[in-house]
């Protein structure tokens, strides 16, 4: 004889007027802080020069297209440059992140009161300053060009991959690391066969993943000098040269969708 599945059902409860209380204060902040925020936000703004706007969009439109196509020819080399500080900027700052995050981490650090701290700290102030400032301080101290680029990327690296590492391998199974210590094994033989065959997948999706970031972000550093095609965009802005800049834009456009998919595709493979 079958009988049929029972469901629990949940005792509905009344909200206490305490909890109504709270839900309405909630709101009523929530509502003021945007009021006061957005006063804030507007209160030196011109708004009779939005007045024309469209009209500002429909003319900067037409000076924009068509692109010239004829440019394009002199757009190769600094997107050669913008990909090599974008993929050089990605492998210097996973070799300094890895060692990082093995440190930041509480189950690998020698140090918990020290040592994790200060990995920490690197990863923080990495993933606090973002890699346009970075360049910004790099040409000031080492003049500009490539070579600032690419530490600036590296530098912005170090904290989003040192941070997804660490995490990552916090969450690792300790049984097999526990399994390869019983045999007596060294520290590195846990690391090499416990630690590491675990965290690999993670490793290159994040890796693969940042690069693609990279890619985006070293459009824009030529704008304070540090190489790249955003050097060819500052000089079309400069120039008020609108196809050039158009034509700039689908270069960018058609390079990011590229990279976007190669990293898809690595990340598909690695699953």
């Amino acid at each position: 004889m079958m009988t049929q599945p029972t469901t629990a059902l949940t005792a509905w409860k009344r909200n206490t007027r305490r909890h109504e209380w709270l839900v309405w204060l909630a709101w009523l902040v929530t509502i003021s802080a945007f009021i006061v925020t957005w006063q804030i936000m507007n209160q030196n703004t011109l708004w009779f020069f939005l007045a024309d706007a469209p009209e500002q969009i429909r003319d900067l439109g037409g000076r924009m297209f068509p692109p010239s196509w004829s440019y394009i020819h002199y757009l190769w080399g600094p997107l050669w440059d913008t990909l090599n500080i974008a993929t050089l900027g990605t492998l210097i700052g996973i070799v300094i992140a890895v060692p990082v995050a093995f440190l930041a981490a509480r189950n690998t650090t020698p140090s918990r009161r020290l040592v994790r701290p200060l990995a920490l700290l690197v990863i923080v102030a990495s993933r606090s300053i973002n890699s346009l400032i970075w360049a910004l301080l790099l040409v000031a101290i080492l003049g500009p060009g490539l070579l600032a680029g690419v530490i600036a990327i590296a530098l912005r690296s170090i904290g989003f991959v040192g941070k997804l590492m660490y995490e990552a391998i916090e969450e690792i199974d300790t049984a097999q690391v526990e399994a390869i210590e019983a045999t007596g094994a060294s520290l590195m033989q846990r690391l090499d066969y416990g630690i590491v065959p675990q965290i690999l997948p993670t490793f290159f999706g994040v890796s693969v993943f940042r690069w693609d970031i990279n890619i985006r972000e070293s459009t824009i550093l030529g704008l304070v000098g540090a190489g790249g095609i955003g050097l060819q965009l500052q000089a079309a802005l400069n120039t008020l040269a609108w196809p050039r800049v158009t034509m700039i834009f689908v270069v960018i456009l058609g390079t990011v969708v590229v990279s976007e998919w190669v990293s898809s595709q690595v990340r598909n493979a690695i699953r």
